[in-house]
């Protein structure tokens, strides 16, 4: 069990939150130059941009970059731009830190790429401290080396000021499993101020929403908390216009659904099934019952339909009262469903008029008693065509 940090002070304001880097970008030296010139075979392999790097100052950091950091030529001269090193030692103590917690070469490249400065930061007062309290919520090694990699602003923040107050925010809110969800798949929050998200959040307690529900979109769907309170207010009006209650569940798949970017593609899906002769309530009835089909891709929904109504020949409305369908796996659940079942009405062995849901929504073990195994006497071959490796033409 992880306790709770705490803090002499700590209040859930927006001042614990605040940012401790201000935006003014800094170059950072240290140490004393040391020429490091290239090896021969750096030299023929990199030929085109010799000129380009030897007119550059900082040319022992473009070296470090590219030769222990892994950086290509254009992204080293870039990024010394943020940094620059006159001696390998304190770069070297960094990257043997991060090798010792798990990261990757190619994971050490990409936060160094990201984030240069990193390079002269204190190994053992700066960066292990924040290294052994991520490692103390129960990330993995390899989680935590992924996340580093992906957000290594993480390791720029504050542990006191930022880090620590967001945790136990979080803490407060959601369990530990949950929490270490969230910082797995939704670090930014633990980089960002909060202030958005203790408003938003309040919101919903004014507006009903339980805690579990809160607690649900904290864990799961982290950055539309994140969001402006102003366009956060548009969103919870729209939710509820389309008419989800939000003391459901639904209500935070449909939050999620209609936020940001993804509300580019759940105009896009709209259009789409418009074109498949959906109406407007049919579009809204079915985000009701399941908010997720409506943001899965345009590619999946075309080839599902086409699958569906022109392969199988359901009616386009019929998919309309199960719109779960839609954001099962073609691979693995619709194609071996449906090429069993178009096997058995082809031999006339099932009713014409089969429902969609009977076939696509019961559990595999259902599905298989029903439809496989107590029809391989009639079609031996029943069981390969269910696994793919039989096609329906040579049954």
């Amino acid at each position: 069990m992880v306790p709770l940090y705490s803090l002499k002070s700590l209040r859930l304001d927006c001042s614990i939150f605040s940012c401790t880097f201000a935006p003014k970008t800094k170059r950072f030296i240290v140490g004393e130059l040391k020429p490091s010139p290239f090896s021969l075979q750096n030299q023929l392999l990199y030929r085109p941009i010799t000129t380009e790097i030897s007119e550059n100052p900082n040319n022992f950091t473009v070296s470090y970059l590219i030769n222990s950091c892994g950086l290509s030529p254009e992204g080293a001269i870039s990024a010394a731009k943020w940094v620059e090193l006159q001696s390998p030692e304190r770069a070297d103590s960094v990257l043997a830190l991060l090798r010792n917690h798990g990261l990757s070469e190619t994971q050490i490249s990409k936060l160094v790429r990201s984030r240069p400065q990193l390079l002269l930061a204190n190994p053992e007062k700066t960066l292990l401290p924040k290294l052994a309290f991520f490692s103390s919520l129960g990330v993995s090694r390899q989680d935590l080396a992924k996340t580093l990699a992906f957000n290594p602003k993480l390791l720029s923040r504050s542990l006191k000021k930022q880090i620590i107050p967001t945790y136990n925010f979080l803490r407060s809110l959601v369990s530990e499993k949950m929490l270490v969800a969230i910082f797995k798949h939704n670090s930014c929050i633990f980089v960002e101020s909060n202030c958005n998200v203790l408003a938003n959040i309040g919101r919903l307690r004014e507006l009903g929403m339980p805690q579990s529900c809160i607690s649900m979109l904290l864990a799961h769907y982290t950055t539309v908390l994140m969001i402006n309170p102003e366009n956060f207010g548009q969103l919870v009006a729209e939710v509820k216009e389309m008419g989800f209650n939000l003391e459901k569940s639904t209500s935070v798949n449909a939050m999620r659904a209609l936020c940001g970017k993804n509300k580019l593609i759940w105009n896009r899906s709209r259009e789409v099934f418009r074109r498949w002769g959906w109406s407007e309530d049919d579009v809204l009835s079915a985000f009701r019952k399941n908010p997720q089909f409506m943001i899965v891709s345009e590619k999946k929904l075309l080839q599902a339909m086409d699958l569906l109504v022109n392969k199988m020949g359901w009616p386009s409305e019929m998919i309309a009262k199960y719109p779960v369908v839609l954001s099962l796996s073609l691979e693995r659940r619709l194609i071996p469903r449906c090429s069993v079942v178009k096997v058995l009405l082809s031999k006339g062995l099932v009713n014409e008029n089969l429902n969609l849901g009977s076939v696509l929504l019961p559990a595999e073990k259902e599905f298989l008693g029903k439809f496989v195994t107590g029809y391989l006497k009639e079609v031996p071959q029943l069981w390969d065509v269910y696994q793919g490796k039989v096609d329906i033409q040579d049954v």
